[in-house]
C-alpha cells in the first residue's frame, strides 16, 4: 500500500492572451489525441488539461525528456505534487502546425499512494492518515527512482551537461587561485 502513482497530470497551456488564442490552444490538446477533460473558461488566458492514467505517464515521461529529466528542489512543494514548464510545445514531438503556434505548457503532477479516495468520496468520507499521505521527500525519491531525475539545487545548472558543469568549476577554482595569489601580493 506504500507504492505512489500519479493521480493526474495537469497540463495548463499558456496563450496570454483570451479569445482565438485560446480556442487555438485548445486544438492543440485536441490534435494530439488526448482523451480529457478540458475546461475552456470565456475570459481565460489558458487551456487547463486534466490527463490521467497511462497518457498522463506517457505526456510526464515525454516533458521530463525535454528538461532532461534535471528538477529543482523547489519545484516540489509539502503534499508531494511538483511541476515545471516548457517552452515550447513541439519539443514533446507534437508536429508544428502555423494554425496554431507555437506555446509554453506547465505540467503539474499529484501524487497520491492507493487509499486515498476515502478523502474524496461521497459516504463515509474519512481523512487520510499522516503516515499515508506523500511528502516532499517521498516525491522526491520517486522522481529519482522512477525516471533517474536529478534534482538540483540551483537554477544555473539547468541544461548543461557534465562537461559543461566541470569547466565552470574549474574557470572558478582558477578565479579563486588568482584572487588569493593577489591578496598575498
Amino acid at each position: 500500500m506504500s507504492e505512489i502513482k500519479v493521480q493526474k497530470l495537469v497540463l495548463n497551456i499558456s496563450v496570454g492572451e483570451s479569445g482565438d488564442h485560446v480556442t487555438r490552444a485548445a486544438k492543440l490538446t485536441s490534435t494530439s489525441r488526448i482523451r480529457v477533460m478540458r475546461r475552456l473558461l470565456a475570459m481565460s488566458q489558458s487551456e487547463v488539461v486534466r490527463v490521467r492514467g497511462e497518457k498522463a505517464m506517457q505526456l510526464l515521461a515525454s516533458g521530463l525528456k525535454v528538461k532532461e529529466y534535471e528538477l529543482l528542489r523547489r519545484n516540489f512543494i509539502e503534499t508531494g505534487c511538483f511541476g515545471f514548464g516548457i517552452q515550447e510545445h513541439i519539443d514533446l514531438g507534437i508536429k508544428y502546425d502555423p494554425s496554431i503556434g507555437i506555446y509554453g505548457m506547465d505540467f503539474y503532477v499529484v501524487l497520491e499512494r492507493p487509499g486515498y479516495r476515502v478523502g474524496r468520496r461521497c459516504r463515509c468520507k474519512s481523512r487520510v492518515g499522516i503516515q499515508h499521505r506523500v511528502t516532499k521527500d517521498d516525491a522526491m525519491k520517486w522522481f529519482q527512482v522512477k525516471y533517474e531525475g536529478v534534482i538540483l539545487n540551483e537554477s544555473q545548472n539547468i541544461g548543461e551537461s557534465k562537461k559543461e558543469i566541470e569547466e565552470r568549476k574549474e574557470i572558478e577554482q582558477r578565479g579563486k587561485i588568482k584572487k588569493i595569489k593577489q591578496d598575498l601580493c
